[in-house]
């Protein structure tokens, strides 16, 4: 079991309202050590992070990535779970997936609630995330929360302060937990590698740069020409309905792609995937969050480097 904070590692003062909120205060050990059902399981803990997930970077990525591909390998390892915070549990995710794309099933969990609350969300999150990843024939990156189980690609988060705050969109959860034992509806993810994980090895600030820039109302161009100014090596669009980008905004990515900056299409669509039905069309990323493609984009820059 891997820790990187959150919190699920969380404490307040008093135990109730968020006041005085540290994410990451308890290390994963002390977690482990917390729920009695769970010394049923041969686990090993170890600390990679501890950090609010709002402050994920690169560099925990590097870190993250590195410790489980060296845990994975191992035959005795029958699967990893990680604690994480929930704010950017997708994008860690997806990018495991593709940066592993694992035969044995990693799972992410996190709470809603800080391990001191009246009524902690934890403890069942990590009994039922060592239950998957104790599971035969699991496979790939999964997020276990609120009793689903999603995929990497599918997942995100939907709501800002509920306990059941993740969804899989129109995919739906992979499968559910109840009383401790998996129901499947769907295959578990197989989503390949985009890259050999230990080209990651390299320091994180090397990591090409790729940004977000929002399609909306009144839009112009200037985000677009700073970042280029910059030295930003990609840039993901997220842009309203169907992939359709403000006419501002398309000139200025028309210039950026000139400048040798690559472009990608999502959308700021909370469901639906950008389907292509314009050859001239900047490139979809499909069902891709925006938050996704951009891991997906900095991921493929990096393959063809």
């Amino acid at each position: 079991m891997l820790g990187t904070g959150g919190t699920i590692a969380g404490t307040t003062s008093d135990a109730g309202e968020n006041l005085g909120y540290r994410a990451g205060e308890i290390g994963v050990a002390g977690l482990v050590s917390a729920v009695a059902p769970l010394a049923r399981f041969a686990l090993e803990a170890e600390q990679v992070a501890q950090i609010d997930s709002k402050d994920m970077s690169h560099a925990v990525w590097r870190e993250l990535v590195l410790r489980c591909a060296h845990h994975l390998a191992r035959p005795e390892v029958a699967g990893i779970v990680v604690t994480h915070g929930t704010d950017t549990l997708e994008e860690t995710a997806w990018f495991l997936q593709r940066a592993l794309a694992p035969l044995k099933p990693l799972v992410l969990t996190a709470a809603m609630r800080p391990a001191n609350a009246l009524q902690a969300d934890g403890p069942q999150n990590l009994l039922d995330a060592v239950t998957v990843a104790c599971t035969a024939g699991a496979r790939g990156v999964l997020v276990v929360m609120a009793g689903a189980v999603h995929g990497a690609a599918d997942v995100r988060k939907l709501h800002s302060y509920r306990i059941d705050a993740f969804g899989s969109g129109e995919a739906g959860p992979v499968a559910v937990i109840e009383e401790g034992r998996l129901r499947c509806f769907r295959a578990w993810p197989n989503d390949a590698a985009l890259l050999p994980w230990a080209a990651l090895e390299v320091d994180a600030a090397a990591w090409p740069r790729v940004e977000i820039v929002f399609s909306h109302a009144g839009v112009g161009p200037a985000l677009v020409e700073a970042l280029v100014a910059q030295g930003v090596r990609g840039l993901v669009v997220a842009a309203t309905g169907n992939g359709s980008v403000h006419v501002q905004l398309d000139v200025a990515l028309q210039a950026a792609q000139r400048a040798g900056v690559r472009v990608l299409r999502s959308t700021r669509c909370a469901f639906g995937a950008v389907v292509d039905n314009d050859p001239q069309a900047w490139p979809s990323a499909g069902a891709l969050t925006p938050v996704k493609a951009r891991i997906e984009l900095m991921l493929e820059l990096m393959r063809l480097a």
